[in-house]
């Protein structure tokens, strides 16, 4: 057993919360459902929702009862998802929700306002930059790409057109991790000097036993616009199975990425220097060699700044899984399941008015119908999630190097090393193209 594994039982625990979190229906304060000064029809936010598979569709599950938001068409290569979707929508009373299978013709409505984009990481770039430049709003799910570059083209286009854009980085929606970055940002841990992340990983095995070999695309499921910008590769279930998907580089960079977004998103929210000067990161990583999966498996990496700040990034293996701040005077650990603190005392403090007081949301997408009303920033608007996405490419980067890299938060690129900055960038298949 590797140092600090997790038994059998914990993991059974965790995965379980997990799960129980990201399908349970979202609770919703009856003050939002209506009655007195309830949104009329005709200032409702219209939205479309691009990728309905199984986290498509549980964030149509968190949207369909809030009469701030109708949703009037759903978007899917997969014939049975977008129909599941779309009755959804309609059993929600969200009467005439229209199914297609190219997300082009919902950029192309005039009357959506906002686009929901659930599909595989590979396709958030284009879809996001292409809403953003037509003026649609946006709920993006994490990660913003599967490169900087794309990232980095998001956040300067949504900017550009003045656009509102959640990142579903929905731990900042959660009282728990709001109240623990403010503790870290208040001085109420003394001063910080090391952050410790860990993210769920190789504990997920790919599902997928069948044969690798090319088979027959079954009818619903238009292929090619599932692969899209990914490089071309004959149909076969095991690319699209879950979690076989998330472990496939063509498709997505890795849970490095796609899941320690969460937690590096709380990093940076909770100890926000952790992104104004350079700073230096050596890891290892292993990867994935069963069945088509090929991306990130394993991994450890160290984070220095000047001045002494250091973060550690890893799997859950090695670490607990969650967000550790560390400070001269206490700690405070958050994880979904759990909150602690050191002294105890710090879980129920009451912030002072001076204080700074993070972001109010205590639901993410009413949080994002909200700010599109207002024309202001949500709680994880595009600068944090295109922050959070690129520090696990970081380390990702340092890992298949096999050797320390410098990077430049600032200027968005690696210090002197050429080698390094290649791989902020990887090419899209043409046609497609930012």
């Amino acid at each position: 057993m590797k140092p600090n594994a997790i038994h059998r039982r914990e993991f059974l625990r965790r995965a379980s919360t997990v799960a129980a979190l990201a399908s349970a229906p979202t609770l919703i304060p009856a003050s939002v459902l209506g009655g007195e000064g309830a949104t009329p029809p005709s200032e409702r936010i219209t939205y479309g929702l691009v990728g309905s598979g199984g986290r498509g569709r549980d964030l149509l599950k968190g949207f369909l009862p809030l009469p701030q938001g109708r949703c009037l068409a759903v978007c899917d290569p997969f014939a049975d998802r977008r129909e599941k979707a779309r009755q959804m929508a309609e059993d929600h009373g969200h009467t005439g929700c229209q199914a297609t299978v190219d997300y082009r013709e919902l950029i192309a409505r005039k009357d959506l306002d906002a686009l929901i984009i659930a599909t595989q990481d590979h396709w958030h770039a284009l879809i996001a930059v292409a809403a953003a430049r037509a003026g649609k709003h946006l709920y993006c799910e994490k990660p913003l790409a599967v490169s900087h570059r794309e990232s980095r083209a998001v956040r300067d286009a949504v900017r550009r057109a003045k656009v509102v854009f959640q990142t579903g980085t929905q731990q900042r929606s959660d009282r728990r991790f709001r109240h623990a970055c403010e503790l870290a940002r208040n001085g109420y841990l003394g001063r910080v000097h090391t952050v410790e992340v860990a993210s769920e990983g190789p504990n997920y095995k790919p599902s997928y036993k069948g044969p690798l070999d090319p088979q027959p695309v079954p009818p619903g499921l238009d292929w090619e616009m599932y692969l899209g910008p990914a490089p071309a590769k004959p149909y076969n279930p095991g690319r699209h199975a879950w979690p076989d998907w998330y472990l496939i580089w063509d498709y997505c960079y890795g849970f490095i990425v796609n899941w320690g977004v969460h937690h590096l998103d709380i990093a940076l929210w909770g100890c926000p220097q952790l992104a104004v000067q350079p700073f230096s990161v050596e890891g290892t990583t292993t990867y994935r060699a069963e069945g088509f999966t090929d991306n990130v498996n394993e991994w450890r990496s160290t984070f220095t700044w000047p001045g002494g700040l250091k973060m550690t990034y890893t799997d859950w293996e090695k670490q607990k899984p969650g967000c550790k701040f560390i400070g001269d005077e206490g700690w405070v650990y958050v994880d979904r399941p759990t909150f602690e603190a050191s002294p105890a005392s710090l879980l129920t403090l009451k912030l002072k008015d001076s204080d700074t007081h993070l972001h109010l949301s205590d639901h993410h997408g009413l949080d994002f119908l909200n700010c599109v009303r207002r024309g202001t920033d949500p709680v994880s608007d595009v600068d944090a999630g295109h922050r959070a996405t690129y520090f696990g490419m970081v380390a990702e980067i340092a890992g298949r190097l096999k050797r320390p890299v410098r990077f430049d938060p600032i200027k968005e690129d690696f210090i002197g090393d050429a080698e390094a900055s290649v791989r902020l960038d990887r090419p899209m298949r043409a046609p497609w193209k930012l």
